[in-house]
Formats: C-alpha cells, structure tokens, sequence
C-alpha cells in the first residue's frame, strides 16, 4: 500500500474572510469563471485582468460584480490583493503569476496545478450560514467531488437555517444554563423535533421544544409519515431517507421494496403492522393509537408505508388522529404505485394519442366481497385505468369493464413487483389477461394498467 502521506503536501485547513478583500483572477475564460462564482458568494472585489472575456463574466462585468482590467498580465496589479487566482489556460503564465504572488506574500492557487500554489480549493457544500469543505490535499479532486455530491444529498438544502436558528438562540439558553448543561441541551435539541420544526420553516413549534427543554420537561416526540415509493430503494426521496435516519421506532407495512427496510436507523425499534390480502395483522385504529402513544413518550416515530400515503394508503386517517391528539407531524410523499410501475414497465399513464386521462382505482373488494366501482366512467377509450390491489379481484375487474362497454381485447397489462430485481409484466388483453395470471403465478404485489397506453410497451420498454 502506498504511503502517499508521506510524498503529498501538508494542508492546514481554515475559512478565510473575503468580504471587501481585493481578489485578483488572472484569466477570462470558463476556468476563471468557475473560480469566480465560488468566489462571489464571498463578497470581495474581483479585479479580473484578461485582454477579453467570455460572455459569463462579461455579464457579471457589466452588472458590476467585478472590475476587468483588459490587458496582459503585469506584477503590479498584484499590488494589494489578498489572494490570487491563477487561472489561464497558459500553463507557464500561470506559473509566471504564481511566483509573483509568492515574492509578495499573496495567497495563489493555480488551477489544476498544485505544485507552484500556496492554497488549494476545496470542494464545498454551502447551507449559509453553514459551509463545509472537503479536501484531498490536490491529490483526488475526483473524490473530493464524489464525497460532495453525497453530503449534498444527505443535507437537506435549509440545514443552514438550523445553525442559524442556535445562534438566535444562543443568548436565551446562556441565561438559564451554564456551558455543560447548555450543550447538553443542544444536543437534546437536534435530537428532537425542534430540529425537524426549523428545517420545515416553523420557528415557533421549535421554540415551544426549546421552551420545554429549558423546563427540563421531555418534549413531545413526532411522527414522519413516509411513502417508501414502489420497491426500489434508489426511488427514495433525500427527505424519506433523512428521517428514516433519525427514527427511534419505525411501524411498517409489507408493501416495501427490499432493501428499504435496511436503511432505517439500526438501533431504531421496528414494528410490523402490515396488511396481508384477507389478513390484517393490525387493525387501522391500533395502529394510530399506537402513533400518538409512542409520540407522547417523547420520541421520534416513522410511520413508513410503501407507495405514496395518500393514496391507497390510509395516511389520511392516520394524520386525523395524530391532529386530534395535538402530536406533531410531517408528510413526505412517496412515488406511487402507479407512476413508478408503470413507467419502469415501459407503460405511460398518459400519451396524447391514446390516453388524456388517467384515473387511480383500488380493487379491493368490501368487507361482504364486492366490488363497487364506477363502471360506466371507467369503460371508456381515451383513459388509462391504474388498479391497485386488482390481483385478487382480476376476473371480476375485466369482466365488468367488458360488461360495461371496453372491448375483449381491449390492452390490459399487469406488473408485479414493480420497480424491484424481480419485476415481471404480464401485457395482454382484457379477456386473456386473468388466466394468463393465473397461469404464470403471480403472488406478488401487482398493479394492473388497462387501456390503449399498454401497446407502447412493445418498444418502449428499457428494463
């Protein structure tokens, strides 16, 4: 293993103040203009000397964002500055500018060109007032980037409104706690659902945690009601993993994709409160009883459904009754059934010359085993029907569509386990498409499309 420690530069890392700073960019192509956006939000006056510049920076020259002294590069313009940037596509200018700076104690970086700088560039996640900065000492700018672009997923886009909100925050804990019991408290703090009120922009349901916390009372916990999506696990939103993160229990259902489960908080407790065709393990209203018992043990419950919980979710009558207890909560929608499936099985819900509508249906029959839907809104051309839960009620689904006016062979495709390493899709018609199920199977979680759309699978299907 090679010890590259040993053989690269040393780096000390800080943040450096810029605002009203003179900060001199040699260059005006698209290298400077990288450097000069970062440096914008900084706040410093940028001297650009470039005999011309491309149309970004004139932009910026013209509203007054920077000065552009057009001419070749001369020492004496260095006169002044606190940092320097490099960055020509002239390698030896660069050099030339680099060791200009240098004779005059000036900050430089070369871009691309580690070697003569003084300073390097890190990749950087900006959520002001927060900036984090991530350095590979110029020897993998790649992965500096790589492991950016994850933070940013993993940051949600107001996490600076959190940092900001302690330090408005500050003065009011000083005055009742001493320095131990103050970080304790902020600690408890992001811990709780005050964290969760400042990211959603509620500032007075954080202060009521704060307030509390302050008492020494334990705060109500929360409830994150979240659609898992279809099945596969790259389908999550940053939002849903975020929070699946931080849950100290989560309850969840059978219809979630393989894989999901496992990104769920290790330690947190986990719940099976999953319904089964013709067995429900737990009845609805345990299962929000259940909600607000563990919320007001003051912790943080995942409600985790797959799909979206809105629709065919009962993530309505759920919110009801975490409303009524006065429990906090928050909704993050999942990509349904509907939209994830068929779009994963090469099937649009919509296309201007077979479908203008599209309408969500569930086929699952009432408690005394019928099937009560609008059949003569349903048979009609120009729509696409999306069935959920119609594996158990398929021959029942296609007989009164066809009673009620579509056509035999009228398309009709079913897609079980969409989205997921075992989807399969079944694309028939109408009357064959009950017993070509039966044939083949299927147990799975299924969705069924009915309408002309189903055709377009045949060359628009990519998985």
């Amino acid at each position: 293993m090679t010890d590259t420690a040993s053989h690269s530069p040393r780096y000390f890392p800080i943040t450096l103040r810029l605002d009203d700073a003179r900060v001199v960019v040699v260059g005006g192509g698209e290298i400077a203009a990288r450097k000069i956006r970062l440096l914008l939000r900084a706040g410093p006056q940028i001297d650009v000397v470039a005999r011309e510049l491309n149309p970004e920076l004139e932009g910026l020259r013209a509203d007054g964002q920077l000065a552009h002294l057009a001419t070749a590069f001369d020492a004496v313009q260095l006169d002044g500055a606190r940092l320097v940037i490099a960055a020509t596509d002239d390698k030896a200018l660069n050099r030339v500018v680099a060791a200009e700076a240098k004779a005059r104690n000036i900050p430089v970086n070369v871009v691309d060109d580690p070697e003569p700088s003084t300073f390097i560039t890190p990749a950087i996640i900006e959520r002001p007032p927060l900036t984090i900065a991530i350095s590979t000492g110029g020897a993998a700018p790649v992965l500096a980037r790589r492991l950016r672009e994850r933070l940013e997923a993993e940051l949600p886009q107001r996490y600076g409104d959190l940092a900001a909100y302690t330090q408005s925050r500050r003065d009011k804990v000083k005055a009742v706690l001493d320095q131990p019991r103050r970080r304790a408290l902020w600690e408890r703090f992001l811990d709780s659902a005050g964290a969760e009120a400042v990211l959603r922009g509620d500032e007075a349901a954080a202060d009521a945690v704060l307030d509390q916390l302050l008492a020494d009372q334990r705060p109500l916990g929360e409830v994150y009601l979240v659609g898992a999506g279809p099945g596969d696990p790259d389908l999550l939103t940053f939002r849903a993993l975020r929070l699946m993160q931080q849950a100290d229990v989560v309850l969840y259902d059978r219809l979630l994709g393989p894989g999901i489960l496992d990104l769920v908080r290790r330690d947190a407790e986990r719940i099976f409160v999953g319904k089964r065709r013709n067995l429900h393990t737990v009845p609805q209203d345990e299962i929000n009883e259940e909600l607000v018992r563990l919320a007001k043990q003051g912790k943080r419950v995942l409600r985790l459904k797959g799909g979206d919980p809105f629709v065919f979710g009962r993530g309505g009558e759920e919110i009801e009754r975490l409303a009524a207890s006065g429990i906090p909560f928050q909704v993050v929608p999942g990509i349904t059934a509907a939209s994830g499936c068929s779009a994963y099985a090469g099937i649009p819900l919509t296309h201007r010359d077979y479908a203008q509508a599209c309408i969500f249906v569930t086929g699952h029959p009432r408690a005394d085993g019928q099937l009560t839907l609008p059949w003569d809104a349903l048979a009609r051309p120009g729509q696409t029907i999306a069935i959920y839960m119609g594996l158990g009620s398929l021959p029942s689904l296609s007989a009164k569509l066809i009673e009620h006016g579509l056509p035999p062979d009228w398309p009709a495709a079913l897609i079980e386990e969409g989205t997921s390493a075992r989807q399969r899709v079944i694309a028939s018609t109408l009357a064959k498409l009950p017993d070509e199920v039966i044939a083949a199977g299927v147990k799975g979680a299924s969705m069924v499309i009915v309408g002309e759309v189903v055709r377009l699978r045949e060359r628009l299907a990519w998985r």
